[in-house]
């Protein structure tokens, strides 16, 4: 309601004057309440009524400044022949109905209503001549506000009687009338489109001030009128439609025998080429607005004028809106609870519900002294295993911000994402269409199927990611335009499901240059887990059982909103502390990528350091301060830790290994001549696991100790204990005491690849200096001294020695070490006098030196990259 005795529109009068504008904006409300028969009749009868209501405005501006009336283009003296009458417009908003693009029919033309759509293409903006003066150049006389309609329109006659011209006039621009004039292209919104139809198109005719209002992506409401134009661009093209006139004439041709003879006569006049006057319909704006209500609810708040403050934003919300913000930057841990708010129909997944608050949020975006840009906007990649909700992540994004534009990897081609260029169906000239990065500039767009993308549409992304421009050079057009957008983007795996035992860069289907422009890497396994299977069923089974009710976040979406709309307007900056705590935790992921076999080390680079700075950034504006502090870097890097999964290798078990080798060589020596039986045995020998088979083992040594029977004795007396503990152990006559369980070989992978490296650098080193290989024996020792503040006892120092002497065995037969028995010189085949034969020394000997030097093929100084501590 109004307060009375007020005169809102005779101040707005007074306004116009002091900034010099044309337009006088009326609230359709207050004319409703005023005068409910008038505001009807504007409504019904709007584009009659028109040209009365602008006299109106016209009147009123002469009553109240009436020194306004007038312009004087050609700035001569204030003679009043040369004086010109400004053009007043009205614009009507906040109608009661906003209808569609598919509501337009016939009976609303003419008629004021509002309609809303999304912006897809905007025209430049050129003049429109609304009053020409003509100068008819046979007697020279003048004609003046002669009214255009749809096309240029010149006078049919000279009003001077004795001159009969009515073709040769020529146009007087400087006292000719002329406004701005801009044709946008506005689409259906998706949320509108029905089942199964494609989203209508409609051309909007802006003027005067309105122009600029819209901008590719907006999402705006227009209000004006509906009107049907006769489509003049046909009516220009010489001939007509070519291939309409064709068809008709070989149809003319084919249902005449006489053709020949000059056909059949002329039966219409769309057989001479003149047309039927084709329509079009238009819908002319008098006023644009965001269809978002408040015109501040720009939830990314970056304007490119006048960024508004906290304050500005604060004074903007209604008193319950304002103390609700109020309570949420006072209380404490807003931080978790915001991330508990963030789409709250998927359950868990908080490491990644904090990623995509802190998208939300933002870094601070800076300018240095040349100009150059640095990115403030935060990329984000999910990967995951199927049926893990990334989708549901990038829907619920999508339907949080308003200008976020969802898309799919395979359905995207690198123009549809960028920027395409287009011929306009009337000038003929080349325009550009936007892209889905261009329409969600100053929001997110969200990816989904990145892997599925063609590389070639992957490539057209990586100036957007990180320059957050999109350069086009086609058909003539050379432009840089804006795409200050995150990515959101989702991608499966490869195979489908996340393999532990490879790196990242081997699960997914990108490029290293797109990996490292992303800021946050998330990996969601979907492990199998009794409790949060539980509870995920539960939550799921709820959702579908009481919607709304099952679901209860802290804050709703509105408040939400608001409050990160007031946290975007903070600008964070590093105290010297933070500073020092970045540097340092960018040393330690820069260190742990070139760690183990050289994993990752495509992934941590400098980019990496800039998005631990966004993020900390980004977490200071969620906690609403101006100071960003050693907790709020600890966290970002915490966060960028997650999605730096260690590669899980199989743990070498080196016990299995010599089984095998045992195995593989009692299948030769069988298989040269043995019955089918043993062959049976032989396979089932082979699926016993290694476990087993070292049980086994244990129980017949421990068997054989304690009978008496030395091990390493003759082999008669060994197999015959052998199976006398077969034949014993069944009857319980003779019980062997338990025996001491065998501690086992087996060692993880990361220990096998040092231990490697370790070994691999002394023998090289020592081979550097001496030129001989090192003794196996010294070898053992020089280890064991090395490991002798790790051992406790004894048994400890036996498993590391046979620990050595098995990885000794390994590394030679994986071509990492030579084995060299005997001195260098020595080894060579010499001739025994006595014999004549090579003395070699038989494979079981003990009293032959052995030696081990590095093989040719092996690269010392990878071993060393690779042996960096973790």
């Amino acid at each position: 309601m109004l307060p009375e005795g007020e005169l809102v529109y005779v101040e707005q009068i007074h306004t116009m004057r002091e900034y010099e504008l044309t337009t006088l904006y009326v609230d359709y409300g207050h004319l409703l309440q005023k005068d409910d028969v008038l505001a009807d009749a504007i409504q019904k009868q709007y584009y009659r009524f028109l040209p009365y209501i602008r006299r109106a405005v016209h009147n009123l501006v002469a009553e109240f400044e009436p020194e306004y009336l007038k312009l004087n283009p050609t700035a001569a003296a204030t003679d009043s022949v040369n004086l010109q009458s400004r053009e007043f417009n009205v614009a009507f908003y906040h109608l009661p109905l906003v209808s569609g693009i598919r509501d337009l029919r016939t009976d609303k033309i003419g008629t004021l209503m509002s309609i809303s759509g999304t912006v897809t293409r905007t025209s430049e903006v050129r003049p429109e001549l609304l009053y020409g003066s003509f100068v008819c150049e046979v007697c020279g006389g003048l004609v003046n506000e002669v009214e255009q309609q749809f096309k240029y329109t010149e006078p049919n006659l000279c009003p001077n009687p004795t001159c009969g011209n009515r073709h040769a006039w020529q146009l007087q621009i400087d006292s000719s009338k002329f406004t701005d004039w801009q044709k946008v292209r506005i689409q259906e919104n998706p949320s509108e489109i029905p089942t199964g139809s494609m989203p209508r198109s409609l051309d909007v005719i802006l003027r005067s001030e309105m122009v600029e209002r819209a901008k590719a992506g907006d999402k705006c409401v227009f209000t004006g009128t509906f009107i049907v134009v006769p489509d003049v661009s046909q009516l220009g093209l010489p001939g007509g439609n070519k291939a309409e006139l064709m068809r008709e004439a070989s149809r003319a041709s084919g249902n005449t025998g006489a053709s020949s003879v000059g056909g059949v006569g002329v039966t219409g006049l769309k057989t001479l080429g003149v047309r039927d006057l084709q329509y079009k319909t238009a819908f002319l704006a008098c006023m644009v607005h965001n269809a978002d209500g408040r015109a501040g609810t720009n939830i990314r708040g970056e304007e490119e004028e006048g960024q508004d403050d906290g304050q500005a934003f604060a004074r903007s919300l209604t008193e319950p809106e304002f103390e609700e913000l109020k309570q949420m930057i006072e209380s404490d841990h807003i931080y978790s609870r915001l991330v508990e708010s963030i789409a709250p129909t998927v359950y868990g997944h908080e490491i990644v519900k904090k990623g995509l608050l802190l998208q939300l949020m933002g870094g601070v975006h800076k300018q240095t002294q040349e100009g150059m840009h640095l990115r403030g906007d935060i990329n984000i990649c999910i990967v995951g295993d199927p049926s893990t909700s990334k989708s549901q992540f990038l829907k619920y994004i999508c339907s949080f911000l308003p200008r976020a534009v969802y898309t799919s990897g395979k359905a995207s081609s690198a123009a549809g994402l960028t920027a395409a260029v287009v011929k306009d169906e009337e000038t003929g000239d080349f325009t550009i269409e936007a892209g889905a990065l261009m329409l969600a500039d100053n929001g997110i767009c969200a990816i989904d199927e990145f892997d599925k993308m063609d590389i070639s549409d992957q490539v057209a992304i990586h100036e957007a990611m990180e320059q957050q421009t999109i350069s086009i050079a086609k058909a003539g057009i050379h432009a840089t335009l804006n795409a200050r957008t995150s990515i959101l983007a989702a991608a499966n795996p490869i195979g489908g499901r996340y393999d532990r035992k490879k790196t990242l860069r081997a699960n997914v289907a990108m490029t290293a240059p797109i990996m490292s422009r992303f800021d946050l890497f998330f990996v969601v396994l979907d492990e199998c887990d009794e409790k949060s299977d539980l509870n995920i069923a539960k939550h799921i089974v709820n959702v579908h059982r009481f919607q709304d009710e099952a679901i209860h976040p802290e804050f709703s979406t509105e408040a939400l909103q608001r409050y990160i709309r007031y946290a975007r307007t903070f600008n964070p900056k590093l105290t010297p502390e933070a500073a020092d705590v970045l540097v340092e935790k960018y040393r330690i992921l820069r260190q742990d990528d070139a760690s183990g076999t050289g994993r990752n080390s495509y992934r941590i680079t400098v980019r990496q350091l800039e998005s631990m700075i966004r993020l900390s950034e980004a977490i200071a504006r969620a906690n609403c301060t101006a100071e960003i502090t050693p907790a709020f870097v600890r966290e970002a890097y915490s966060l960028l830790r997650q999605s730096i999964i260690h590669v899980e290798q199989d743990d070498i078990d080196f016990d299995e290994e010599e089984l095998e080798g045992e195995r593989d060589g009692n299948r030769r020596t069988r298989n040269e001549g043995a019955d089918a039986d043993a062959e049976m045995e032989d396979s089932q020998d082979v699926e016993m696991s290694a476990a087993e088979l070292a049980a086994t083992e244990e129980a017949e040594q421990s068997y054989n100790e304690s009978m008496g029977v030395n091990g390493s004795g003759p082999s008669g007396s060994r197999s015959h204990a052998t199976s006398r503990a077969g034949s014993a152990m069944p009857d319980g006559n003779a019980p062997a005491p338990p025996p001491k369980p065998k501690r086992r070989m087996v060692i993880t992978h990361d220990k096998f690849m040092q231990l490697q490296s370790l070994i691999i650098l002394h023998l090289s080193q020592v081979e550097r200096e001496t030129g001989k290989g090192v003794d196996r024996d010294e070898l053992i020792d020089w280890y064991l001294e090395l490991k002798e503040n790790e051992m406790q006892d004894v048994e400890e120092l036996e498993f590391e020695k046979e620990l050595i002497t098995k990885m000794l065995r390994k590394l030679v037969k994986d071509n990492y070490l030579l084995e060299v028995r005997g001195d260098v010189q020595e080894s060579l085949p010499s001739i025994d006098e006595s014999s004549g034969q090579p003395s070699y020394d038989s494979q079981d000997g003990g009293n032959v030196r052995v030696y081990y030097m590095v093989h040719p093929s092996v690269d010392a100084d990878d071993a060393l990259e690779s042996s960096m501590p973790a």
